[in-house]
Formats: structure tokens, C-alpha cells, sequence
């Protein structure tokens, strides 16, 4: 490992360490060793970052690689005219910036705290020396990669053929994955609730258009909203709800529980009046907190 040895002296420098840390949790690692993950960790950059808190500016010309340790994060993309791309949540586990460590370069989105997060980073040259030395880790990274594609087109395709509430229901499920301990889950709770306005960012609509189908979902018993989380009471429903707007499999979410008919609970749920909803149709970076806790479900 004399290459590695090498680049270990220059990654180091006022590095630092934390005791205790380690990369175990992190996907791409999961087939290596103990002590390679061990020595991996002690040669990462460690850092704590609250809610709201910027990790990585969108353009920033730096090529570090970023581990999710603890917590969750979003990409966030903004327009010229303020208005707020949210792209994708990563929660622990996860890897970012690998991109710009690739490609050389500059990073295509900001990177936010969502919860007080743990984040690990090493420089461009040591991650390529991993996928080198390390062929699991090599064909991990490739299959995360062939991920990322696989949903950017799935998004695509919804974009393009799916109405706002199913896109909406798309991306429940798609946050319910991201935070559900068990593979095969009857409910979810999502924490913390992203705002109607997130959502919409999420999948290229208006405020109000989300607030109108969150609110047909609650009616329908599908969703409980609460002040800070949001509870996906029946995720089986709702995928199957998704799959018939595709018709086709709703991506690999394979679910048996829940039942009833969720055509004719829905549809009775969306005859009822709906509170009127007021605010600006665009979405914005994070509120301030009275403000956000006043928006969220």
C-alpha cells in the first residue's frame, strides 16, 4: 500500500481525526474489511453541520468527496430568479461530490444540512487510489452511479406523463424509502416533514397544487400531518396508487399490506372543500423557523 502511504501524508495535514468515527455505514465501504475501514476513517476530514447549514455551494471548484456519516442532507439547485430546485435527500450512508472528484468539474448543486449531520470528506486523489486498490469499492461506486441515472430518467418520465398528484404521491414514496428502518414497512414517519414548498420544488409545481393533494390525502386517512413529521400511513396504497398512474411496477417497492378501495376513498376525499391557500406560488430557500413550522403540515 505504498501508493496510498503517499497520499496518506499529504490527506493528513491538519486533518484530525475524531475518535470513534468511522466510514462502516457508508454503502461503498460495506464489503471491505474492518482495518480498512478503520484506516479509511482516520485518514477523512470530520466535521458536525446543524439544520439549514450549507455543506457545498453550487459551482465551488473544490473536489473532495463527502460520506454521510449521520443525518441527511439535499442537493438544492437555484435559478436565477430564486426560484428552488430541490433534487434529491441523502441520508446516512450516502456518498456526494463524487462528480466533481471524477469529472474535474465544478459542483452542479448546493448541498444543505436537512438535521444535524456528521459529514466525513477526502480529497479527489485518495478516493480514485480506493477505487484502484479496492475493486468492491469500484463496483459499488459504478452501481451507485447507474442508480442515480436510472431515477434521473424515472423522474423524467414522470414529469412527462404523470398529473401533480401522482407526482406528488411519487414523491411521498420516494421520502418514505429514505427514512423507513424496515424494507417492507406498513407506515412511515418522515422526519422532519419537508414544507408544501419543498415538495413542490421537488417535482416542478406550485405550492398550492401540493397543499390541495396532501390535504385530498389526509381526508382519505393515506397521510397524518403533524407539526414537525409526517406520517405515511398506508405506503402498500400509495404505491399501488403510483403504479396504476404508470402502469408499470412502481420502481422495485414491493409492498403487501393495506387494502380497501383507495380509488373511491380518494376521489370522495377530493369532493370535500379545501381551506384556501395563500402565500407566494414560489418556492424559496428554507424559512425561517416560525415561519416554516407555520407551513409545515
Amino acid at each position: 500500500m505504498s501508493g496510498i502511504s503517499i497520499v496518506l501524508k499529504k490527506e493528513s495535514a491538519g486533518a484530525g481525526p475524531v475518535l470513534g468515527e468511522t466510514l462502516a455505514g457508508i454503502a461503498i465501504f460495506r464489503e471491505l474489511t474492518p482495518e480498512v475501514v478503520a484506516t479509511l476513517s482516520r485518514w477523512c476530514r470530520w466535521r458536525r453541520y446543524g439544520p439549514d447549514h450549507t455543506i457545498l455551494q453550487y459551482l465551488d471548484e473544490s473536489r473532495d468527496v463527502f460520506f454521510v456519516v449521520r443525518g441527511r442532507v439535499c442537493a438544492k439547485y437555484h435559478s436565477a430568479n430564486g426560484r428552488e430546485v430541490r433534487l434529491n435527500d441523502l441520508s446516512a450512508g450516502e456518498i456526494f461530490g463524487e462528480f466533481a472528484a471524477i469529472d474535474g468539474e465544478p459542483r452542479c448543486a448546493d448541498i444543505v444540512a436537512v438535521t444535524d449531520t456528521l459529514i466525513a470528506s477526502m480529497s479527489a486523489e485518495l478516493f480514485w487510489e480506493i477505487l484502484r486498490r479496492y475493486e468492491p469499492v469500484c463496483a459499488a461506486t459504478l452501481r451507485r452511479l447507474t442508480g442515480i441515472a436510472r431515477s434521473a430518467q424515472r423522474r423524467v418520465v414522470e414529469f412527462s406523463t404523470l398529473p401533480v398528484r401522482s407526482r406528488v404521491h411519487a414523491e411521498l414514496l420516494r421520502l418514505a424509502r429514505l427514512c423507513a428502518s424496515d424494507p417492507n414497512p406498513r407506515s412511515v414517519v418522515i422526519s422532519p416533514a419537508p414544507t408544501h414548498a419543498e415538495i413542490a420544488s421537488r417535482i416542478s409545481t406550485h405550492r398550492e397544487a401540493v397543499t390541495r393533494e396532501l390535504n385530498s390525502l389526509a381526508r382519505a386517512k393515506l397521510i397524518e400531518r403533524r407539526v414537525t413529521t409526517l406520517v405515511i400511513r398506508e405506503i402498500a396504497a400509495l404505491t399501488r396508487m403510483v403504479e396504476g398512474a404508470l402502469e408499470e411496477p412502481c420502481w422495485g417497492i414491493t409492498l403487501t399490506n393495506g387494502g380497501g378501495d383507495l380509488s373511491s376513498k380518494l376521489d370522495r376525499a377530493r369532493a370535500l372543500p379545501t381551506p384556501a391557500v395563500s402565500g407566494s406560488l414560489l418556492p424559496t430557500r428554507r424559512l425561517a423557523v416560525g415561519d416554516s413550522l407555520a407551513r409545515r403540515f
